[in-house]
């Protein structure tokens, strides 16, 4: 079966560019830099302070690790599995430079009424409780569930990117899962936090 366009000229791009081609490598970097950019915020968020030199550091990596590219994922893939350890390292440094406080949300202006101003104060608090959570397990399976929840990958895909067999990735998720769930158990306020909402 043939990849569509955009994926194969990304494939083509990617080869030469581990071959060692640096215009194949600034073309390929021009068109996996908004997915990155993009992951790296949905991994930190757009106003994390780290979140622009998570994007340009993860780009650097991808031109210096190019050449280990094998073509078992996607260049995407591969790009994105590079922005995540960069991204949960940065939540990590960024956790142990804080002491405990809570960010606060203008919403003057933004919202037409009360209660989806709540409604949106409400999300940010459970995307941020979610990061931290992330922070706090070991890294393969952090990175592990970030491409998954979070990236939106196939365990298929997370597999490739990582380098692991697919049931390593089964099991660092099934161990990252379990982990957060004894951490939001153990804490009423999280659980509060995160349960459904009817």
């Amino acid at each position: 079966m043939a990849l569509p366009a955009p994926q194969q000229t990304a494939v083509s791009l990617a080869e030469a560019a581990a071959r060692g081609d640096t215009d194949a490598m600034a073309k390929l970097l021009k068109l996996l830099a908004p997915g990155m950019i993009r992951a790296a915020q949905a991994l930190l968020s757009r106003s994390h302070p780290d979140v622009d030199d998570v994007a340009q550091q993860s780009m650097i990596a991808l031109v210096q690790a190019m050449p280990t590219f094998r073509g078992e994922c996607s260049p995407a893939h591969f790009a994105n599995s590079i922005v995540t350890r960069f991204a949960l390292a940065a939540r990590r440094r960024q956790t142990k430079r804080e002491t405990r406080t809570d960010d606060a949300v203008e919403v003057d202006g933004l919202f037409s009424d009360a209660q989806s101003a709540v409604d949106h104060v409400l999300a940010e608090k459970r995307r941020v409780a979610i990061r931290e959570l992330l922070s706090t397990l070991p890294e393969n399976q952090a990175e592990t569930l970030a491409l998954r929840v979070v990236l939106g990958m196939s365990l298929g895909e997370v597999a490739a990117a990582t380098g692991v067999p697919l049931n390593t990735v089964r099991s660092r998720i099934r161990l990252a899962r379990e982990a957060l769930m004894e951490r939001i158990e153990a804490n009423p306020t999280l659980l509060e936090l995160l349960e459904p909402q009817s």
